[in-house]
């Protein structure tokens, strides 16, 4: 059986324009097994795991399960008198934001206003600065996630201890290894145990990857695409997005417009339908691995000096 991530890689399955779309999150600690519907499925308080997804889809929130990574053939602690950490981030491009704190209790998340977590971090949990690197090892969902998560995450977490954490399933299966890193919201694939340093290596200078980056889940994944062309016709690898990013549905696709540089710039992107393949190990039916194809930017204008931010 060839596994999902090695036929995307051998089909060269494009990276740019794929990220989830997700604004906001809501992250729990839980050491213990996820199964394969990760809040469902896991040793949770009865019934904790499916109110928290139930308001989360409501609220346009994407839980995740969160563990610290162990070696390969280790196990991970079952500490029943542990206290589990909690996050939320914001990934707005203007204003992102990590919140953090401890429970006492898994079931304290149910005090939270899961409606409110889009504008402010609730009262008690403590804004940080660190970044959350989260690696998708969620092999019950799909066995790349795990074959190709668990080195990443053990290579970065011997790198990056306090801040690198196994998380769930994430989307994308197929270009395991990935990284997310928050508050931005940035999506990184096919990432092996060398190359995932160096990505949150250049986190930490304030910079991307773009030879790895999915793109930022505040986007579509058109404006993902065209936002990396433009980083890349640039050589624009600052942390800081271009500003005032437009798209627009036009005949063919669409048309994004961005400033960077001093200047206003267009991308046209199209969409393409590759042949259905399984998108994922476990697939039960073929899905089509969409391909968001960004044009050569050009300049269309300088931009008002109140757009200039």
């Amino acid at each position: 059986m060839t596994r999902c991530s090695d036929a995307a890689r051998a089909r060269g399955d494009q990276l740019a324009g794929t990220a989830t779309r997700m604004p906001t999150w809501l992250i729990l600690e839980h050491a213990g097994s996820w199964g394969q519907d990760a809040w469902r499925d896991a040793r949770l308080p009865d019934g904790l795991g499916s109110e928290i997804v139930r308001r989360c889809e409501a609220a346009n929130v994407r839980p995740l399960l969160a563990r610290r990574p162990v070696p390969p053939g280790g196990h991970q602690p079952v500490d029943a008198e542990h206290r589990p950490r909690a996050w939320i981030a914001r990934s707005s491009v203007t204003a992102a934001w990590l919140a953090t704190t401890v429970l006492d209790d898994p079931r304290d998340l149910l005090d939270l206003e899961v409606s409110t977590l889009a504008t402010t971090a609730p009262r008690g949990w403590e804004l940080t600065d660190e970044p959350f690197f989260g690696v998708c090892t969620h092999g019950r969902h799909d066995a790349c996630c795990a074959i190709r998560g668990r080195p990443v995450a053990a290579a970065l977490a011997a790198a990056e201890p306090d801040a690198t954490w196994e998380v769930s399933h994430i989307g994308g299966d197929r270009f395991a290894a990935n990284l997310l890193v928050l508050p931005e919201g940035l999506y990184y694939g096919g990432l092996d145990p060398a190359t995932v340093v160096t990505v949150a290596a250049t986190h930490r200078r304030h910079g991307v990857d773009l030879e790895h980056l999915r793109g930022r889940s505040t986007w579509s994944m058109p404006v993902q695409a065209a936002l990396i062309a433009l980083r890349r016709h640039l050589g624009d690898i600052a942390l800081t997005e271009p500003s005032n990013v437009r798209a627009e549905r036009t005949e063919h696709g669409w048309e994004i417009t961005a400033n960077s540089g001093g200047q206003r710039w267009a991308i046209d992107v199209t969409r393409q339908a590759p042949p259905a393949v399984p998108l994922t190990c476990s697939a039960r039916a073929p899905g089509i691995p969409w391909r968001h194809t960004a044009s050569e930017p050009r300049v269309v204008s300088r931009p008002r000096r109140d757009e200039r931010a």
